[in-house]
């Protein structure tokens, strides 16, 4: 035999694929992917049980008021105040959404598609300021307009980006304007 023949008969057939074993695997990775979820999921509904003490949210009033700033954007979540990664779930303020922000003498009304939309009372305007994160979510510094806020017995700071970042250092003069205005006539 001469060498290139030999060569030829030596080789092998490569190694068929065991189709059995991939699909096990791939039906173990989904199982555990649905696993994962599924336990997300419950923690989600966990934290949104334990903030079951946070009141029903406010409506906005039949006649709030012209407006004094509007915006569109987008609301990033609430958390705790001061604690930028303790996010509140409970009636729906854990949910991003697009949002529409309108500043009346009334307060502040959050309307958002798709989510629940709720109202924040002038009286309960605590404090403006511009920060670069909360809840998961960071952006550039100044990025995040945080409005601080109480509901019952809790302080709550809630994030939005506005479509026009711009906008946000107007809304931040506006809002403590308007805040520093509610405390000097409560004081009265």
């Amino acid at each position: 035999m001469t060498p290139l023949i030999s060569m030829a008969a030596e080789q092998k057939s490569a190694e068929v694929t065991d189709w059995a074993a991939r699909a096990g695997w791939l039906v173990g990775l989904a199982l555990f992917v649905a696993l994962v979820y599924w336990l997300m999921r419950e923690g989600w509904k966990w934290r949104g049980t334990l903030q079951g003490d946070l009141p029903e949210l406010p409506t906005a009033p039949e006649d709030p008021g012209p407006a004094r700033l509007s915006m569109s954007g987008r609301y990033h979540g609430s958390t705790t105040a001061g604690q930028w990664l303790d996010r509140i779930v409970a009636h729906g303020l854990g949910t991003r959404s697009l949002v529409e922000l309108t500043l009346t003498d009334a307060g502040l009304d959050v309307v958002r598609p798709g989510a629940t939309d709720f109202f924040i009372p002038a009286e309960a305007l605590r404090e403006a300021l511009l920060g670069k994160g909360i809840a998961g979510k960071v952006l550039s510094e100044g990025g995040l307009l945080i409005v601080t806020w109480a509901h019952g017995d809790k302080l709550i700071d809630s994030g939005f980006r506005s479509d026009r970042a711009a906008e946000h250092n107007e809304w931040v003069e506006t809002l403590t304007n308007m805040i520093n205005k509610t405390e000097t006539e409560g004081a009265r």
